[in-house]
């Protein structure tokens, strides 16, 4: 339930405030807003009236916003983000529907982009807008709806759907694999090894759960997985990646395992969402929809390792 009206600074107060506060100038605000300097004047004076505290420190001809006047700023132009997002959304999809999905980038550009035109199709009055994040945040203060989340079934106040575990396996290009001769653990210990920052001990999972000592683990450090692929492609080392997630270029013979039988287990991917959008109908029918497409993907793996 929202507070009495009184306590709702109008909108345009709302917007000179936040002009003035970003750009430390009343003058650069009424510029950027197309009104005199006088006006955007007027409107911080009766927003301080109307909320009973000072907002800026003047002095002489500049203003340094208060410390709650810095704190307001903050909240204000953070709120303003919301409704700008929100109007943009609706513009974009004046029937509603729309769905702000945070996805990993990696998994975004492999898996899920690719298909989202079949949930297009399938849902043609709901839109899903694709926002990279590599974290989990706060959905409390965000604009999103949902995020595809990796890692343990963990996110403080969402609410976690369980999609796929995934399998992540050695791979390097076919005259990578022949110049170094790989054909056990020992050997990829032996050759250059490729590191994701975001999973720094996963070699060191990965040579403990095949039984290979080692001492020291160096090699390439990449931020993300899609310019790890192409490093692995040219030959520069050996990389753990996510079986389902470079299934194209297994197919196209870029890359081959660095040795037999060396996949390995890590985390599950889950859909993360807030309590109160659990039943957001664009949400209830794009999670529907996703863990099909999985069940659908895993049949397939299921029946090539079989025919294999």
């Amino acid at each position: 339930m929202l507070p009495p009206r009184r306590f709702f600074p109008s909108f345009s107060l709302l917007i000179a405030f936040e002009a003035a506060s970003r750009t430390g100038s009343v003058t650069a605000a009424a510029k950027e807003l197309g009104l005199t300097q006088s006006a955007v004047s007027r409107q911080i004076s009766a927003l301080e009236s109307q909320l009973g505290a000072a907002l800026f420190l003047r002095e002489r001809q500049t203003i340094r916003l208060t410390l709650a006047g810095d704190t307001y700023a903050r909240e204000v132009r953070e709120a303003l983000r919301r409704i700008s997002s929100a109007s943009l959304n609706l513009r974009a999809n004046p029937s509603g529907g729309t769905l702000n999905l945070a996805v990993l980038p990696f998994f975004g550009a492999r898996w899920l982009t690719p298909r989202i035109g079949r949930f297009s199709k399938k849902h043609p009055g709901m839109m899903v807008n694709l926002i990279t994040r590599l974290e989990p945040f706060d959905f409390r203060f965000d604009t999103l709806d949902a995020a595809i989340h990796f890692g343990t079934a963990h996110w403080p106040g969402a609410e976690l759907t369980f999609l796929l575990q995934e399998d992540v396996v050695p791979v390097c290009s076919p005259d990578f694999k022949t110049r170094h001769g790989l054909s056990g653990p020992t050997d990829v210990l032996r050759a250059p090894i490729l590191h994701l920052n975001t999973r720094p001990d996963a070699w060191e999972t990965w040579f403990t759960s095949h039984a290979t000592p080692f001492e020291s683990l160096h090699g390439m450090l990449f931020d993300q997985f899609a310019p790890m692929v192409e490093a692995v492609v040219a030959g520069l080392g050996v990389a753990l990646l996510p079986r389902f997630l470079i299934a194209r270029e297994l197919e196209q013979a870029l890359l081959v395992s660095a040795i037999e039988n060396g996949g390995m287990q890590t985390s599950g991917y889950h859909l993360a969402c807030p309590p109160d959008r659990v039943s957001y109908p664009p949400l209830t029918a794009f999670r529907t929809w996703l863990l099909e497409e999985i069940a659908a993907d895993t049949k397939i793996r299921d029946r090539l390792r079989t025919e294999a």
